[in-house]
């Protein structure tokens, strides 16, 4: 019961986070968080540094999934040196991976993307854990259950990008098509539910031209369905079930990433199947391949409590807040906005 309690509060928790988020943040004063002072010109105005709620929603995801995938690797009782083994490698090459492989698909310097980040995680995932349970699992005698620890990985990871989306709606990017220009059952579907954004700073604005134009909410839709997905799989993976929450997260967040590619009006790339999708479709053919060679006879139960309680630690506490304000300045710095600050002395609070 105690499983049910905790997974009902955590879908409160989101839908009431995702309520305020779809209203809100495709407004104008929700995409710039804060302007820092940098250099100062001869006529005394400062250029501002942006700093975007993009970043703080995409390091509160990175934090987010973390925290998941320590969670549920806690409940099988493995020690955290052999989760960090883990998940600092992952988390670091996709970062990486996310400004990399997006400047080589879109041919801009200045733009991330999820699906570089999960295609590169989902390849090398299978790969670090079996070379850190062969290396570190020797040397300090732990072993790390692949087919478990796959599964909490792809849980986390459709909780993360779930959260992530909501960086998306705040800086306008990632966006759907034009209602006006969709098939009229696809505008009666969403003729309430769509996204207006408003700002010429959006990145809907500024390269669609789509300011003030009901939009499919393609990014709401990918974050209430991957969050969803993510807490079916999470309860089946707590009733040790992680093959099937493995293959259900994997197949949903896959096929979802697939098929939203045609309801999106950003550029994806060239060609009419963009890259993107390409690299979804090799990452799902790639991991069932794999699920046979990294199954195990024998799965621990996990243990949601003791997973509370492993999170409960001043040390992984800290590197959860360094996680977060490197995630923060990686990706919260806005490149292709600018500012002007003006400073001067309130005469009358003298």
């Amino acid at each position: 019961m105690f499983d049910e309690i905790f997974l009902l509060l955590l879908a409160g928790v989101i839908a009431l986070l995702f309520s305020w988020a779809f209203r809100t943040l495709p407004g104008e004063d929700w995409q710039i968080l804060a302007c820092l002072p940098g250099q100062k010109g001869p006529d005394a105005i400062w250029t501002g540094v942006n700093l975007t709620y993009y970043g703080f929603f995409n390091a509160l995801a990175y934090v987010f999934a973390t925290v998941m995938f320590l969670l549920m690797m806690g409940s099988l009782g493995v020690m955290i040196a052999a989760i960090l083994s883990v998940v600092v490698p992952v988390l670091i090459i996709c970062m990486w991976a996310s400004r990399f492989i997006a400047r080589w698909v879109e041919k801009k310097q200045h733009t991330f993307s999820v699906g570089a980040a999960s295609f590169v995680g989902i390849i090398i995932a299978p790969m670090i854990i079996v070379l850190a349970d062969l290396t570190l699992g020797q040397w300090w005698k732990f072993h790390i259950p692949v087919t478990q620890t796959m599964a909490a990985m792809l849980i986390a990871y459709a909780f993360g990008e779930g959260m992530g989306r909501l960086a998306c709606i705040s800086f306008g990017c990632c966006y759907g098509k034009p209602l006006a220009d969709c098939h009229p059952l696809m505008k009666k579907i969403f003729r309430r539910m769509n996204f207006i954004f408003r700002g010429k700073t959006k990145k809907i604005a500024y390269a669609g031209q789509l300011e003030g134009q009901a939009v499919i909410p393609i990014q709401a839709l990918t974050a209430v369905l991957y969050t969803g997905t993510g807490l079916l799989s999470f309860y089946l993976f707590l009733k040790s079930f992680a093959l099937a929450a493995l293959v259900i997260t994997l197949l949903v967040t896959q096929s979802w990433r697939f098929v939203s590619e045609f309801l999106r009006a950003d550029h994806r790339g060239q060609g009419r199947i963009s890259a993107y999708q390409i690299m979804t479709l090799l990452a799902m053919v790639y991991m069932l391949i794999m699920i046979p060679f990294i199954s195990e006879p024998y799965l621990a139960a996990p243990k949601l409590l003791p997973g509370l309680m492993s999170l409960w630690n001043p040390g992984l506490i800290i590197l959860l807040a360094v996680l977060w304000v490197v995630a923060f300045a990686y990706t919260g710095k806005s490149d292709v906005t600018c500012s002007s600050i003006n400073i001067r002395i309130v005469e009358k609070k003298i």
